[in-house]
């Protein structure tokens, strides 16, 4: 069986389950599994686990994420992204004298915890149906709200002005549940304009960056050579998580299902990797004022 994380470079054109799908072909592996879904026109870095390691996915998509893209201003669309139907336009022209700085204060006023609405075109169930299933019926319904935090939200290229709209580039760093189309759009609300999310690439997911991911055909090329070097430990799936460091004698008591004491910093903390000699050895659960194993790796 093969066990590890794969740093996978997601390409344009498939959805995530396309990818765990091809993968399974290239490994001759069933368990397979993603962490974070990323929408078929968005690219970058898709954690994959298999084996073992599916057991710490859950870990991996709380994980925050950074992404690269690009906003439109002038138009929106039904899909908040390129791929949707327009919808409105306001067309936008350099002698309106949008500014960079206008558009910085707007982007920074973005940061910390938000409150989004969800697409009507995205996975969210509303009363068992996912809400895109109301988009294509036509139908609209009320979209739970949620709340996330964006890290960092910055402008990375020039206000562009042609045809009516505007593009630049951006950069966020945001938690689990963000969606970036939704807060293109609502930046551009913010500054008066129709807009949409054109371009978005995903550059580091779950500790993972979009140097050192992997297309399909290369992991394919790779295991034809008989080179599997691309695996990464176990131990990638846990990075966001807090570490402890586990004597002889608590290593033993977790193999047994037993329950252990903690006098460390990290004692605080509701969920624990717990680490014997560099290795993972289990996911520890606080119950109490002790902790107990919640998955053992040993």
């Amino acid at each position: 069986m093969i066990n590890g994380i794969i740093n996978l470079k997601k390409e344009a054109g498939m959805t995530s389950h396309d990818a765990v799908f091809k993968l399974r072909k290239i490994l001759q592996e069933k368990k397979i599994g993603h962490g974070g879904t990323l929408d078929p026109d968005v690219t970058g870095v898709l954690p994959i686990a298999v084996g073992k390691a599916t057991r710490v996915l859950e870990y991996m998509t709380e994980s925050g994420k950074v992404y690269e893209g690009q906003v439109t201003l002038g138009y929106s669309t039904t899909t908040e992204d390129a791929s949707g139907q327009l919808v409105h336009k306001t067309p936008i022209s350099r002698e309106e004298q949008l500014t960079d700085e206008q558009v910085d204060q707007a982007m920074s006023s973005f940061l910390g915890k938000i409150t989004q609405i969800p697409p009507m075109y995205s996975a969210v169930k509303v009363n068992g149906r996912k809400l895109y299933e109301y988009a294509r019926a036509g139908e609209t319904v009320e979209r739970p709200r949620r709340q996330v935090t964006i890290g960092e939200f910055v402008r990375t290229s020039p206000l562009s002005f042609e045809d009516g709209v505007c593009h630049f580039d951006f950069r966020v760093s945001c938690s689990k549940g963000t969606y970036v189309r939704t807060l293109a759009v609502d930046l551009g609300a913010r500054l008066g304009y129709a807009s949409h999310m054109s371009a978005l690439r995903r550059t580091a997911s779950a500790g993972l960056q979009l140097e050192q991911a992997y297309t399909l055909s290369e992991l394919a090329d790779r295991v034809a050579a008989g080179d599997y070097d691309f695996l990464l430990p176990i131990e990638y799936g846990v990075l966001d998580l807090p570490h402890v460091d586990l004597s002889d004698k608590q290593k033993q008591d977790i193999s047994f299902g037993r329950f252990i004491d903690l006098q460390t910093e990290e004692s605080q903390e509701q969920i624990l990797a717990a680490f014997y000699q560099g290795h993972l050895v289990a996911i520890l659960e606080k119950c109490d004022q002790s902790y107990k194993p919640r998955k053992v790796f040993i």
